[in-house]
């Protein structure tokens, strides 16, 4: 039996892309394998991967309808049960997880699942740290037993914690009680990289269960296009439909992105600090969808807008895109699970740039060294490097270019040449770029970001020294009168914000005061919508602001 369910499992898997034939096949194959055992966790994960990669492409209504049955149930499944010690941290349904997570998904997986949180005390390295802050998180009438008291560590969560509580949910409780500010409280949890284990509960994430419900199915009855597109034709050429999301659905989009994210060990700071006033779908008629999230205002860069995109398939995350918006330019971090990699990378990666050309009005992209595999093992085998190279992304740098010419020339003398690890590090040294028009330099990659925030130090240090509260009320006071606003109470909360943190770089523009009355009214404009609902408004007024956009990129230049 075991012998004739492994057979069964390698021609389900060969029947994978087949999409123009073969659904009564598969459908026969399906039912054998949902009454049968499978031998290991690798047949098991296989059996998991393809169910799941037919969740997104399915071929028609009866074969999505088994494969939505034999997914929901796949955590009975008695194979699922007795591997479920290997299945751990895999994602399927009913395995545990475990990561050292950052302060905003550890709050939020402790208000929903405390009772499955616990902290794995063998791989806890900086445990001992916790032994220097424990003052911080209990009652000063408790200080007497801490001060003289040489328990361990987790002796010590053991005896603070209530009989109702599991130790990761009372230090994670703990850390929120703490009477400090919130940034700090967030550096001294990370700080800790306490490793959390999250056991399988009813609705606790799982791969197996993600899926945006409301989305349309669209069958799959032709082969998947594995072409490489033209990425300038299909920028101004792509059909996209662009809808928002109310702010409960949009909740319940960001909790979903968060879930993804738990379920495949990562943490995406824009997804944890999504707002629900500001998400959005962009559509396309295959099925293809992208939810685009944005930060809550006080979570906002000083700079540059930065959105999440959950990748959605049928309704099934296939992957994800984060992407910084300024200057006209896009620098994006395109990301697709293991299960569908191959499957239409390129193109839906084309969609992408048409997604970003649409939203912020971009004609430039860029990568940044890190995603093409620079000091990146993963990019590294993921031919990242050369992904992009063939659609069109080019280095600027003449060094990366002459190596460039030499790894084409190998690959030209010798069809079995394969770029080595090493090398893909020194060709990824910096960023790549593509261009709908003629190539620029006031693009996201190369325009000096950090430069900008030095001559505000400067300007700060020079100005009010240490004193910098005071200094920034003075400076948005002079920066209203400026900009012609009378009242600044009279801004959103989110408006304030990002009116304080942006008055130092105007009052560091030269020369500011002798602009036109149009042209300062049209500068605070700006600097409302960076603290507005959709930061990418920010982004379309900052960039029709050329006199502004010259001025901030001047402020990026080196001093000599």
């Amino acid at each position: 039996m075991a012998n004739r369910a492994g057979s069964d499992l390698r021609d389900l898997l060969a029947l994978k892309d087949r999409f123009d034939e073969g659904a009564d096949r598969k459908l026969e194959l399906l039912g054998r394998l949902e009454k049968s055992s499978l031998l290991n966790v690798r047949q098991v994960m296989a059996f998991h991967e393809i169910l799941c990669y037919w969740r997104a492409y399915p071929e028609n209504k009866i074969l999505w309808d088994t494969v939505e049955r034999l997914i929901a149930g796949f955590g009975e499944r008695s194979d699922v049960r007795r591997h479920r010690k290997g299945l751990e941290d895999t994602g399927v349904v009913g395995a545990t997880l475990q990561f050292q997570f950052y302060w905003l998904m550890a709050i939020r997986l402790v208000a929903r699942w405390p009772d499955r949180l616990s902290i794995v005390w063998k791989d806890f390295e900086d445990a001992p740290k916790l032994l220097e802050i424990l003052h911080l998180l209990v009652p000063y009438s408790e200080s007497p037993g801490i001060d003289s008291v040489a328990f361990s560590p987790r002796e010590w969560i053991e005896r603070l914690k209530g009989p109702g509580e599991t130790d990761a949910g009372f230090l994670i409780r703990r850390f929120a009680a703490m009477p400090v500010p919130r940034p700090t409280r967030e550096f001294l949890y990370e700080a800790l990289d306490v490793p959390i284990r999250l056991a399988s509960g009813p609705d606790t994430p799982a791969r197996s269960r993600e899926r945006w419900d409301p989305s349309p199915i669209v069958y799959q009855t032709k082969p998947l296009s594995r072409s490489r597109p033209s990425l300038r034709q299909v920028a101004r050429s792509t059909k996209l439909r662009i809808r928002a999301l109310s702010p409960r659905d949009g909740r319940k989009m960001i909790d979903l992105a968060n879930d993804v994210m738990v379920s495949r060990h990562r943490d995406l700071l824009v997804f944890l600090h999504g707002d629900e006033k500001d998400v959005r779908m962009i559509e396309f008629d295959d099925g293809l969808q992208f939810a685009c999230i944005g930060a809550k205002p006080e979570r906002r860069l000083m700079l540059e807008a930065v959105y999440g995109f959950l990748t959605l398939k049928n309704g099934v995350p296939i992957g994800y895109v984060l992407n910084s918006a300024l200057f006209g330019s896009c620098e994006l971090a395109y990301n697709v699970f293991d299960t569908f990699r191959g499957a239409e990378a390129a193109r839906i990666y084309g969609r992408f740039i048409a997604t970003v050309h649409r939203l912020f009005g971009a004609d430039s992209f860029t990568i940044d060294p890190y995603q093409l595999g620079h000091n990146n093992r993963e990019g590294q085998k993921s031919g990242a490097w050369w992904f992009y190279y063939k659609l069109g992304f080019r280095s600027r740098n003449p060094e990366v270019r002459a190596l460039v010419r030499e790894e084409l020339r190998r690959i030209k003398a010798d069809r079995s040449y394969r770029t080595s690890p090493a090398r893909i590090h020194r060709l990824a040294a910096d960023n790549m770029f593509l261009s709908l028009g003629r190539p620029r330099d006031q693009v996201l990659g190369r325009v000096s970001l950090g430069e900008i925030g030095l001559r505000i130090s400067q300007y700060l240090a020079n100005r009010f020294g240490a004193d910098r509260e005071a200094g920034l009320a003075k400076c948005k006071n002079e920066v209203a009168k400026l900009l012609g606003v009378r009242d600044l109470g009279r801004l959103s909360p989110g408006e304030r914000i990002a009116w304080e943190r942006w008055s130092p770089l105007v009052l560091s523009i030269p020369d500011v005061e002798r602009w036109s009355r149009p042209e300062r009214k049209a500068l605070a404009d700006v600097i409302r919508a960076k603290g507005g609902r959709r930061e990418s408004e920010f982004v379309l007024l900052f960039d029709r602001h050329r006199k502004l956009n010259r001025a901030v990129s001047e402020l990026a230049r080196e001093e000599d």
